[in-house]
């Protein structure tokens, strides 16, 4: 399946009648968000596109060929994002969007491991310069740690035998394949029912999290972003999962309060502090009907949006 951009109407609608200068696309792809930004926003002179895999760069600098003039592409992690608006010379944006986790593209690559429905290679790096990958997670982290993982990022129920079946099995060979790891869980890791997303799911997409760090990375880049937006500023987060929602949720909130806990400081209970955005979204957008039936991998989508005061 080719990758079709989520929610791209909601966000489009989100920027209409808004002046954007420069745009910052923080999690790029393969240009899908992007192009419709620059189709509907001509007056946009700067155009940021930034992503931790060069194989989605080198597809978006053909799919935004047309806008190469403006389009500046940079390799690397929204979690830098104050370092990245540094090296490009911006700084202050109109408006920034997160597009977070896995996309159809790496899905739908084998070569990639990030699927258990794909055989290949267990990677599972965004970035493959980065170092660790799912083999090296599956095949020399203790039990415990393996399990807190299935738990946390997964929020698998059967977290503890799925560890375990792991553990008991590399003692006997190591496990580098999807495949192999697909194999070596299916007796423990059963679909419940037909409408059941398959376990397995999850504990690859635990395994994703961990390789690439994404909670910490998304944690870490809200306030950065908020930072660098001008007055008026917009910034959209489109997240897949409950994990990444609470904590654009709860970050927002944060945001957008008049109070900051300062009980970890030792001080009382709550400091007042100047709000730093306007929460557009009281509640999260999600896909229409029509857009879940042509493309269901969007139907766990959620956009949130704020507005920088």
């Amino acid at each position: 399946m080719s990758h079709i951009s989520v929610l791209e109407k909601e966000w489009l609608d989100a920027l209409e009648g808004r002046e954007l200068q420069t745009y910052v696309d923080g999690t790029l792809g393969a240009g899908g968000h992007a192009k419709a930004v620059l189709e509907a926003h001509p007056e946009i002179q700067t155009f940021i596109g930034i992503d931790r895999d060069l194989d989605a760069i080198e597809i978006a600098q053909e799919t935004l060929r047309s806008w190469r003039e403006k389009v500046v592409f940079l390799h690397g992690n929204f979690l830098h994002f104050e370092e990245k608006m540094k090296e490009a010379g911006i700084s202050k944006v109109d408006a920034v969007l997160l597009d977070i986790g896995v996309s159809s593209m790496q899905l739908d690559r084998g070569e990639r491991g990030f699927s258990f429905m794909r055989p290949g290679p267990l990677d599972m790096r965004m970035n493959r310069e980065d170092v660790i990958t799912a083999e090296e997670i599956v095949n020399t982290w203790p039990e415990e740690k393996l399990g807190r993982i299935f738990r946390e990022y997964g929020e698998e129920k059967r977290w503890k035998a799925a560890a375990r079946v792991i553990v008991q099995e590399r003692k006997h060979r190591a496990i580098i394949s999807t495949k192999d790891l697909a194999d070596v869980l299916s007796p423990v890791l059963k679909r419940r029912s037909p409408k059941e997303l398959h376990p397995m799911t999850l504990v690859f997409q635990a395994l994703r999290i961990a390789v690439n760090g994404e909670l910490d990375a998304l944690k870490a880049a809200l306030p950065q972003i908020v930072n660098r937006l001008r007055p008026g500023g917009v910034l959209g987060v489109i997240t897949f999962h409950s994990l990444e929602d609470r904590i654009v949720k709860r970050s927002f909130l944060s945001f957008a309060s008049d109070k900051v806990d300062t009980a970890g400081l030792g001080g009382g209970l709550f400091s007042d502090k100047e709000p730093q955005v306007r929460i557009l979204t009281r509640k999260a957008l999600i896909p229409s009907k029509g857009e879940i039936k042509s493309n269901p991998r969007s139907s766990s989508a959620k956009l949130r949006i704020v507005e920088k005061l």
